[in-house]
């Protein structure tokens, strides 16, 4: 459902401009049996969603496994063709571009980071002949050229330019990953998506991994997408949060309102699942739990997704779906609790 905003709290395209917009996007899977593999159903993984992404900025997506959150971020890029919608990149609608205008525009533009640091490399392939892949297929630079923008991007990652020659099986886990930001650096991309970029790292050389991040962004000006069912990592390194549940966004807003003041009792829940350290005063953070399992998003519940697991549901979470509107300033919410709320 796309977003509500009231009148005149839109910024304008001077104060502030999108450098990707998500309009009402859906991504639907077919589920195909029979000898003729006919259609059977869809799996909704994204079910019209809506959210924006500033220049220069972070914008956080989490939610449990399942929720739909890599999907979007495949979404947005064109890895998967979205089933309805539209994704704006600077302005321009690139759901529906040419093969020929989505490589020169889009994929130069906007790269990926994956989760897996192992599958995500060729192992037949010398860093080298990886590193220099993108600039092959967008046919920038001469050879002698290509070697050394590789050794610069080896360098901006924390790497050696002697490894150029090694296979991905000689470097460890955390040096993978590198390379797969080197890669994603190559073109210059003024828009990166990141997948779960450190989930399958070890707690310190994830937070190794996010500073480096962090620096890049700094140096380069750039924007991420940062992927993540860890809401520690993701209130770190995010500037917004849009949170995910069952294909759709159920809160969106920046890190301190989410993190001080949940809105949704999805958010409220996870928040709750979150470890804090004890300070001496402090009130004691109450565990919310959850009942039962995510549903099925082959055939998700009528109403609102989450009625089904939300202790706060009524009757007519189980009918109606909410809209998702802006309760404060910049404050997106999906909840029929605050459907006669005024924005603050």
């Amino acid at each position: 459902m796309p977003i509500v905003l009231a009148k005149n709290k839109r910024p304008s395209e001077k104060e502030n401009r999108y450098i990707l917009e998500a309009i009402n996007v859906k991504k639907h899977f077919p589920i195909k049996a029979g000898v003729f593999q006919q259609t059977v159903g869809q799996i909704k993984a994204v079910d019209g969603i809506s959210l924006y992404v500033k220049k220069g900025e972070t914008l956080g997506i989490v939610g449990e496994s399942g929720s739909g959150k890599s999907t979007a971020g495949r979404t947005f890029v064109r890895l998967y063709e979205p089933t309805a919608g539209k994704v704006l990149f600077k302005g321009k609608d690139i759901s529906r571009l040419p093969e020929r205008e989505l490589t020169r525009f889009v994929r130069k533009n906007i790269q990926m980071i994956f989760q897996d640091p192992y599958a995500s490399l060729n192992p037949r392939k010398q860093l080298r002949s990886i590193l220099n892949e993108p600039f092959t297929t967008h046919r920038l630079y001469d050879r002698k050229m290509r070697d050394q923008k590789i050794s610069e991007l080896l360098l901006k990652v924390g790497l050696s330019p002697s490894y150029m020659n090694r296979y991905p099986h000689e470097f460890s886990g955390g040096q993978r990953q590198r390379i797969g930001i080197a890669r994603a650096l190559a073109l210059q991309p003024e828009l990166i998506i990141a997948d779960e970029a450190v989930s399958a790292l070890d707690v310190s050389i994830q937070a190794q991994i996010i500073n480096l991040m962090e620096e890049l962004q700094e140096e380069f000006g750039l924007t991420y997408i940062f992927i993540s069912h860890d809401l520690s990592v993701v209130r770190h390194i995010s500037s917004r949060v849009a949170v995910m549940y069952l294909g759709k966004i159920m809160e969106f807003a920046n890190k301190k309102d989410l993190y001080e003041d949940p809105l949704h009792p999805y958010t409220q829940a996870l928040l709750s699942a979150v470890p804090v350290p004890r300070k001496k005063g402090a009130v004691k953070r109450e565990r919310i739990v959850l009942k039962g399992d995510v549903p099925n998003p082959a055939n998700p519940p009528a109403g609102c997704v989450f009625h089904t697991r939300c202790p706060a549901a009524m009757d007519i979470c189980r009918n109606i779906e909410p809209v998702f509107q802006e309760i404060k300033t910049e404050h997106f919410v999906a909840c029929h609790l605050y459907e006669n709320h005024k924005i603050l």
